[in-house]
Formats: C-alpha cells, structure tokens, sequence
C-alpha cells in the first residue's frame, strides 16, 4: 500500500466520528494562576544564560518536587528549540513564590535531520525507573523537505537522553510516515505495548487519535489507530494537549486544546478516558488565554500544554503562554469532574 492509500484509509475513519460532543462555551475553572518569566531561569551547562523564550513545558511530579520541562529558544530567526528542566516544590508552585534564578539545565537539542529545526513540546511519562518523553521533532525528511515527526527520548535518572528515536505507522511489514504527527501522550503499558494518544494529520484534518505503539521497533500500529475526537464546526484544529493523570483503576485525565475560528486563540479543555484510549467524557474549554501576560507574546492568544500535575485535591496544568512563558494553572479536581460531560 502506497502513502497515499495508508492516508485515504485512515482519513475515512475521520469522517465516521461525530461532531457536537462539544459546546463553544467557556467555563474557567482554573482560579489560581501563576508565571514564569524566560528572566526567572539560569543555564547551566550552556554559555548563553538566559532564554529569549521559555514555555510548553511538560512535567513530573516526583519524590515530592514537580520537574519542569520547558521549550527553550535562544534564537529569535529560526526559532529552534531545545528541552531543558527545572524543579520546584509543589507548594512553591501553588503559591507564586519561589526564588530566582531557577537553576536550568538544557536535556535535548537538535542532533539530527529530523529534529534539525527544533525539539519541541515535551511530554513526559514515568514507567518503572525510567522516564520516557515524548516531543515533536522538528526538521527534514531525507528528500529535504519539511516534516514533524513524534520523536521519543528515554531519559536516566539525571535527566540526559540516552535513546532518541522517532515513531512510524506499522501495517503488517510496510511503514507510513506522516508529514506532521505530534501532539501525544502514552497512556498505558501493557505487555510491551502502550496505549498511546497521537494527533496525525491526514489531508490537513488535524484531530486527536488514539493507538497502540510498540516502543522496540518505534512503531505505531495501524490497525489500532481510531480517531476519537475531531474539530468542531467553530475551530480549525484540535489535539493532545498535555500528560494523562491517573484518577480511578482504570480512568486518566488529559489535556486537549483548540483553536477557535473567531478569535484564532488557543483555548483549552479535559478529557477522560479508559487505559484503551476510550473516550469516556470530555468538558467545553476551562482554560483560555486572560489578560496580557496569557494574551500577548510571540504567537498571541495561547495557552498550550504540555504538563499535568494530580496532587491532593487540585489539578496542576503547567503551560506555555503565547509562545515566551510558563503558567501554571490550579484548579480544584472536582471543579473539573462536575464540567465534564459523559458519553
């Protein structure tokens, strides 16, 4: 099967998903907002000391501190990424109050074609003692033309990549690689496969999907791909947004987001699903961009990913604001559970 049928069929299962499980209508729940400015961090193991840029950070929480992921840019031309990570304590985070600089060390950067623009986006999953990270490498296909790819990094207890690869769609011996597929998060492992969520784009249909992947071969399983949520009538595309979190046997939260067709902002919304991918419930959007620290940055009207703490009672969503800071958004859990509306 050539890549124009691998995307034919897969685009068809896009068109069997229904619309309207959704509503346009803001209900912020996330009172308590925090930021971090690219002036609050230090580099340490690079010779330029301060970002120009710091945001879509991923997250983890661990050993009683939350670790950091944020997108670091350095250069205003080309604009291309690195991943670094920085640690706070959970109080710390809630209240606003931390002390600067934050000590930031830089964990991925650009080392090969397919990420040669940029590693972007991170999300981050810990299995066993490893900690896994998904980003979108930004770069080339060997013709040279442009490609983001969802790249992986498996990382050792310091945080330094010692595996980097990136993921291709398996049917029986023949792979497809789609120009654009980022925007995911691992759900689940079981028996060497993990449930995976992952935003393909198929004939410029930008829609959230779920699948199987196994992580030996980097391989996506194309009989198992099924879209789950696709663009409502008022937005242009929707996808993945953040980590899942683990809230009963076998139900995650998850982040997803949005960009809505009147305003062009980035705005944002929870999802439940099952440890398959299943969606159980999904909630309007609870988190847009307000006032002009969200509002106004390199790529205004956003706030997007890529972490998401459970720590008590509160929901911790750690992300990047109009494309130059941190934000850290708390929200009481069950505030988010009463927004969302079951299937």
């Amino acid at each position: 099967m050539d890549d124009r049928s691998f995307e034919d069929v897969l685009y068809k299962k896009i068109e069997k998903i229904p619309a309207g499980l959704r509503e346009n209508k803001n209900e912020e729940v996330f009172k308590i907002r925090n930021y971090i400015s690219p002036e609050d961090l230090s580099i340490s193991n690079y010779i330029r000391r301060k970002p120009l840029a710091s945001f879509n950070a991923g997250a983890l929480e661990k050993d009683g501190k939350v670790y950091i992921f944020p997108r670091l840019i350095f250069d205003y031309y080309n604009y291309t990424s690195s991943v670094g990570v920085l640690s706070l304590n959970v109080e710390e985070l809630i209240s606003g109050k931390w002390k600067v600089p934050l000590k930031t060390k830089i964990i991925l950067w650009p080392q090969f074609s397919w990420e040669f623009l940029g590693c972007e986006d991170p999300r981050v999953y810990a299995f066993n003692d490893e900690i896994y990270m998904l980003y979108t490498g930004k770069g080339y296909r060997g013709d040279g033309k442009r490609r983001d790819v969802l790249a992986f990094a498996k990382l050792n207890s310091s945080f330094e990549s010692v595996k980097k690869d990136f993921f291709k769609i398996k049917r029986e011996d023949e792979y497809f690689l789609p120009n654009f597929m980022k925007d995911s998060a691992f759900v689940k492992e079981n028996g060497g496969k993990f449930t995976i969520l992952i935003r393909p784009e198929f004939k410029e249909v930008k829609a959230c999907w779920k699948a199987e992947a196994v992580l030996e071969e980097m391989s996506i399983s194309y009989e198992t791909m099924e879209p789950i949520m696709i663009p409502e009538k008022w937005e242009e595309r929707i996808g993945w947004s953040t980590n899942v979190v683990k809230i009963s046997q076998n139900s995650y939260l998850v982040g997803w987001h949005a960009i809505v067709k009147e305003d062009l902002s980035y705005r944002n919304g929870i999802a439940l699903i099952d440890e398959k991918g299943k969606l159980l419930a999904v909630s309007d959007y609870l988190l847009i961009p307000r006032g002009i620290n969200e509002e106004y940055g390199d790529r205004s009207q956003v706030i997007f990913g890529d972490g998401l703490i459970l720590h008590d009672d509160l929901l911790i969503w750690i992300g990047g604001m109009s494309d130059y800071a941190i934000g850290v958004f708390v929200a009481k859990v069950d505030d988010v559970l009463k927004k969302l509306k079951f299937l």
